[in-house]
């Protein structure tokens, strides 16, 4: 079990705020005290079915108080836990065989959840094995996969929760980020280490989530640049009153500045923040330099950061312990080259795109989201994706795939894409391909997707 010093601190909040929604789900709220004694009735029937400290579960379901409640139990067994959300149902088993799970928690419907007992016996991962020796509770989380296979990055969960110890801003916060995403753990527990109030909802569409903002008056929305784009698109803030709104955070990719201007023009009262971190990491403290710009500060308590030949590289204290399928990232001294090139102004950096999505054009390098920026722009544009493709006589060219409002002529959209981009990027960065998919270029945790020649080929 985890130890008092550890973990006691959290549960004193929840009764010292006894009385406070904890959880709103499905229009009803539940209390922190609800939460006190549901997280009690879990670790009892928890421990009649064997789980204890070591035990490797797998909790299969998105926010919902029971999920919630289970969660901290298990943290307070000293569990390994594995958060699975319905969006890696493709990959569960998958997953499941790489984690070792030994128990499957699932609560679909968000009633007390069901415990499955898998034939499997003891953790023969030596990074498993460490940490399920040192008594501490611990978190696998998946990364998504969209560059190749998905890395499970094993964390010790004691470690991840010290940083909500300080006090911060208690915000009715809504639930967008999924649960088995770093981003989304610390939503969950920056909520609830500051007696917040968390609102989940069951799909992500613009108006589900703002007609949610609406009458829950929600005042914190973490998402991501794709689904504000896709906010935008919608008009569905036309359609609801997002009044109460305080601050929109967003993060998991580069921002277009085409995207953050407009939402500043028709939510001018809104703080909008930058925010970072990785699954191998967790998440950093940050400070944009404005609401209306992309310069961010990034570290805070226990990260340290530094920039070599324009890329960035972090030491976290709160670092992974380690891939249980892959090759440890950080070198001899702790450092872990996070692939996000990056422009620096004093303390301030921008975050230009991954270094690995970076297109050499002939020996001229532009980032995706450069292009993306301008051709954001463009009238019955919803969404677009730009990548590179390879050329033997330049080496690559840039590939623009568009999702339209409207159906357009694909011959006569060309011709007002190249028009449109004439007197507003480099010749070199003008797209040399344009596609015009039916089919979304994002994932169902709402991160863009920058697909190959083939996939492209498969969606159109």
């Amino acid at each position: 079990m985890i130890s008092t010093s550890q973990l006691d601190w959290l549960l004193d909040v929840f009764r010292d705020n006894e009385a406070k929604t904890a959880i709103l789900w499905r229009d009803r709220e539940f209390t922190y005290g609800w939460l006190v004694e549901r997280i009690q009735s879990c670790r009892e029937a928890l421990r009649e079915h064997g789980i204890t400290n070591g035990s490797i579960v797998a909790i299969e379901g998105d926010y919902s108080p029971e999920i919630v409640a289970q969660l901290v139990a298990l943290i307070d067994l000293g569990a390994v836990i594995v958060p699975l959300a319905s969006a890696a149902s493709a990959q569960r088993d998958e997953f499941r065989q790489i984690a070792e799970v030994q128990v499957v928690l699932r609560s679909s419907k968000g009633d007390a959840a069901e415990i499955h007992l898998l034939d499997r016996g003891p953790a023969r991962n030596p990074l498993l094995r460490d940490v399920i020796a040192s008594g501490h509770p611990a978190l696998v989380l998946f990364s998504s996969g969209s560059t190749g296979k998905s890395k499970a990055a094993l964390h010790d969960f004691a470690v991840l929760l010290r940083k909500f110890k300080v006090r911060r801003h208690s915000l009715l916060t809504l639930a967008f980020l999924m649960l088995d995403h770093i981003g989304g753990i610390n939503t969950l527990f920056y909520v609830l280490a500051n007696a917040g109030t968390l609102t989940t909802i069951e799909g992500r569409d613009p108006d589900l989530v703002c007609a949610t903002i609406e009458r829950h008056r929600v005042e914190l929305l973490p998402t991501s640049p794709t689904f504000l784009n896709l906010l935008l698109m919608s008009e569905a803030y036309k359609r609801h009153d997002l009044s109460s709104l305080k601050r929109i955070t967003y993060g998991t990719e580069v921002m277009p500045e085409q995207t953050l201007l407009r939402l500043r023009a028709i939510l001018p009262a809104v703080e909008f923040q930058q925010t970072y971190g990785l699954s191998e990491i967790g998440i950093l403290r940050s400070k944009s330099k404005t609401s209306d710009c992309l310069w961010v500060k990034v570290g805070g308590e226990d990260f340290e950061t530094k920039i070599c030949d324009g890329t960035l590289w972090v030491r976290a204290q709160s670092a992974m312990l380690g891939y249980l399928n892959a090759p440890s990232p950080f070198d001899s001294e702790g450092w872990l080259n996070t692939g996000d090139a990056v422009e620096v102004d004093g303390d301030y950096i921008r975050f230009l795109g991954r270094a690995s999505e970076m297109i050499n054009v002939g020996g001229e390098k532009v980032y995706p989201v450069e292009i993306e920026n301008v051709l954001l722009g463009m009238p019955n544009v919803k969404d677009v994706a730009v990548t590179g493709e390879r050329n033997p006589i330049t080496g690559q060219i840039v590939v623009a795939r568009f999702n339209l409002i409207q159906p357009e002529d694909p011959a006569a959209f060309r011709g007002r894409v190249r028009e449109y981009c004439a007197d507003k990027l480099a010749r070199y960065k003008i797209p040399a391909r344009i596609e015009i998919l039916s089919t979304e270029q994002y994932n169902a945790r709402y991160k863009k997707m920058r697909l190959s020649r083939g996939n492209a080929a498969q969606l159109s």
